[in-house]
C-alpha cells in the first residue's frame, strides 16, 4: 500500500533509498552469481562495443569532453577491461582447467594455501575489493596443483561480487573438483566502497569464512588458523 507518494518521482526516490539500504546490508540471495538467461547471447566483441557506447554516455553525462586526447579512448578501454579482465570470471569458458591427480604420497593431513592475493569488485558500487584468501583441504584420494587453487580463487573473484558469495563459490567448486567434503576458505579483504566512499574508513577489513566436512569441528578450525598465523615470509 503506497502512502505519502504524490508522483512517480517520489516513488522512485523511495525505491532508490531501498536499493541503497539493501546494498549496504550486503544481501546475497544465492551461491550462484545472478546471471540472466541471455547472458552469453552476445559475443565478447559485441559486449565491448555496447559497453563502450554506454560508458561514453556516462562520461558525457558527467560533463567530460570525449574529444580530449586523454579521454577519447577511455570508453573502449573500460569496456575491454570489463569484458576481458576484471569481469572475465562471469564466463564459464574462462574457468581454469584443473587436472586432478592421485594422492600417491598418501598425505592425509590438511594442505593449506594461504595469502592468495585476490582482487575483485563489489557488485553494489563496482569498486575494488582487495585482499587475500586462505584455502585448505584434506585429500580423499585426489590432489591438484597448488597454482590451480590460486587460479580458481581469481576466477571467482573476477566477477561483480559480495565477499560472502565469493567465499562459498570457491569452497563449493573445490569440494566438487577434489571429491571431498573437507574444504575450508577464509577471505580477509578491504572494500573500497568502505574506504573511498561513504564512511571512508581506511582501517577496516572484512573477514568471511566457509567450512565444510571436518573443518566444521572446532579443533580443525583452530589448527587451520594456527597455520595461517605462521610467519612463512621468505627473506
Amino acid at each position: 500500500m503506497k502512502t505519502g507518494l504524490t508522483n512517480d518521482s517520489s516513488e522512485s526516490e523511495l525505491e532508490q533509498d531501498l536499493y541503497l539500504e539493501m546494498g549496504e546490508a550486503h544481501l546475497s540471495s544465492a551461491v550462484e552469481t545472478p546471471l540472466r538467461p541471455d547472458a552469453f547471447d552476445l559475443d565478447n566483441n559485441a559486449k565491448i562495443r555496447k559497453i563502450q557506447e554506454h560508458f561514453a554516455i556516462i562520461m558525457e553525462t558527467l560533463g567530460l569532453d570525449l574529444s580530449d586526447d586523454s579521454l577519447r579512448g577511455t570508453p573502449y578501454r573500460v569496456a575491454k577491461m570489463y569484458v576481458d579482465e576484471i569481469f572475465s570470471g562471469l564466463d564459464p569458458a574462462n574457468r581454469p582447467r584443473i587436472s586432478v591427480f592421485e594422492n600417491k604420497y598418501k598425505y592425509g593431513e590438511m594442505l593449506v594455501e594461504k595469502n592468495i592475493r585476490l582482487s575483485s569488485n563489489c557488485e553494489h558500487h563496482f569498486v575494488p575489493i582487495i585482499g587475500k584468501a586462505h584455502v585448505a583441504y584434506i585429500s580423499s584420494g585426489k590432489v591438484i596443483g597448488l597454482s590451480k587453487i590460486n587460479r580458481l580463487v581469481q576466477y571467482y573473484a573476477s566477477r561483480p561480487q559480495v565477499q560472502e558469495r565469493l567465499t562459498r563459490q570457491i569452497l563449493e567448486d573445490l569440494k566438487q573438483t577434489l571429491d571431498t567434503p573437507d574444504v575450508a576458505v577464509i577471505i580477509d579483504a578491504e572494500h573500497m566502497c568502505v574506504s573511498t566512499r561513504g564512511i571512508r574508513d581506511t582501517g577496516s577489513a572484512t573477514v568471511s569464512a566457509a567450512y565444510s566436512g571436518v573443518f566444521e569441528q572446532e579443533g580443525k578450525r583452530r589448527e587451520l588458523l594456527n597455520y595461517i598465523k605462521l610467519n612463512t615470509t621468505q627473506g
